[in-house]
């Protein structure tokens, strides 16, 4: 088939890209740098000519206000010229319990994206992943200093990219789900928790101390962040992660 990846040069696109040419089929990178501009809609006729499927993994700029308009502009583009094209199949990575975080920007805008994917008329498939081991580092680095980093004891289950990426690819080459599919890493946490165990394996001295009112996860209700009994769990272990990254 041929595939089109938006977002296709990222990090989660361009392994999607890869596994599906691997597998055999004409997978094509969509973005900025190919020539295509997902709010202007300049290129996308272009590119989705032929396709079968899109695979939609493009991400905003921000995290503010800005990216409900940025998931408005670029799905609707991204729709209209899916179906000039005759698309058969249009998938979203999400996140899970993105619908259930209001109080976040960028949730509200994920879940207007999904909103607008079931609402298109198109056949289509939504894969919601929890957070990435990958950014992990990053999430730390929000409310730390040289001796502490606070974080709230949000729970979370993250998951590898890697696995991430063969969720996408497996639900792109098969047929739509019309309907959302939750995946997550195998093993759950506290956020705190995860963070005393990112910092022991990089031999990192610094305390963690629970604090429910630091970064974004700290507008986290509950523990809806966690994928319910109905999600796909991936194979790939934290501590394992930890040690192969290293």
């Amino acid at each position: 088939m041929k595939i089109v990846v938006i977002g296709g040069t990222g990090l989660i696109g361009s392994q999607v890209v890869r596994e599906l040419s691997e597998a055999g089929h004409d997978a094509v990178p969509a973005a900025l740098s190919t020539g295509v501009d997902l709010i202007s809609g300049k290129g996308l006729d272009e590119v989705l000519s032929g396709a079968e499927v899109v695979v939609n993994v493009a991400n905003s700029p921000t995290f503010d206000e800005a990216s409900l308009e940025f998931f408005r502009t670029s799905m609707g583009n991204l729709l209209a010229a899916g179906q000039r094209a005759g698309v058969g199949h249009q998938v979203v990575l999400s996140i899970v319990g993105v619908d259930q975080v209001p109080q976040l920007d960028y949730y509200r805008a994920k879940t207007l994206q999904e909103e607008l994917l079931r609402d298109s008329g198109t056949p289509w498939s939504v894969v919601r992943a929890t957070q990435f081991f990958e950014f992990v580092d990053a999430i730390l680095s929000w409310t730390s200093d040289d001796s502490t980093v606070r974080l709230p004891a949000t729970p979370v289950q993250p998951m590898a990219a890697a696995d991430v990426v063969a969720a996408v690819v497996h639900v792109a080459t098969g047929a739509p789900l019309n309907a959302i599919r939750n995946v997550g890493g195998p093993d759950a946490f506290t956020l705190d928790e995860l963070g005393r165990v990112t910092l022991a394996a990089r031999h990192d001295d610094r305390n963690v101390v629970v604090d429910d009112s630091a970064g974004m996860f700290a507008a986290v209700d509950g523990d809806v962040l966690v994928p319910g009994p109905d999600a796909r769990l991936a194979p790939t272990h934290y501590a394992d992660w930890l040690r192969s990254s290293r």
